[in-house]
């Protein structure tokens, strides 16, 4: 651990966040020749610290103790390409267009690997009253189900949510082409491209 990076950092979160040395140093119960003395890389914050720290300055731990924020590259606006995330614990989804570092119930998430589904693992796309309707014979029990389905176009991605014991089906707008992915809780994300049939 560089004290000299930690420092700058978190003089330039700090600054970023509006504050004064003194102003963080009363909002963590302690004194600003404590911040100084960080800033200047003279010391580095007690581990019992570093919760507070990380609140206040809007960052995760380890960016304060690596002292320094990596920018992602700009992926771009497709949404065919976006990534997603499912909490282990509690099932929570999260989408993002670009690397990202999430977390949710204390856990680093990763990203999942969408699989192109096998013709037996396909979901049911028929066109009724010019929509798609979506269905599959898939189980759906509270151990194992399908969480969520989503339609991704180039601009935009629709989110349906399932629920354990309810049957899969859901109606989403006839769009003319797309990919269409789904996450099973046992096993993963699978996904398949669809054009106007």
């Amino acid at each position: 651990m560089d004290n000299r990076k930690v420092g700058e950092l978190i003089y330039h979160l700090r600054k970023e966040k509006g504050l004064t040395q003194k102003q963080l140093a009363n909002q963590m119960n302690i004194s600003d020749r404590t911040i100084s003395k960080w800033e200047r890389g003279y010391g580095c914050p007690d581990v019992t610290l570093l919760p507070s720290l990380s609140s206040l300055l809007g960052v995760n731990i380890e960016n304060i103790l690596d002292g320094e924020l990596l920018s992602n590259d700009f992926i771009g606006g497709n949404m065919k390409k976006s990534n997603y995330y499912v909490c282990p614990s509690c099932n929570n989804i999260a989408l993002a267009t670009g690397d990202i570092t999430i977390s949710c119930c204390g856990r680093k998430l990763k990203r999942l690997e969408a699989k192109n589904a096998t013709e037996e693992e396909k979901l049911s796309i028929t066109e009724i009253d010019h929509e798609w309707f979506i269905s599959s014979e898939h189980p759906m029990t509270k151990d194992h189900y399908i969480s969520f389905i989503a339609f991704a176009t180039g601009d935009q991605v629709k989110i349906i949510k399932q629920y354990p014991e309810w049957s899969l089906q859901t109606r989403i707008p006839k769009l003319k082409h797309g990919k269409l992915l789904w996450y099973d809780t046992q096993f993963g994300l699978y996904y398949q491209h669809f054009r106007n049939f």
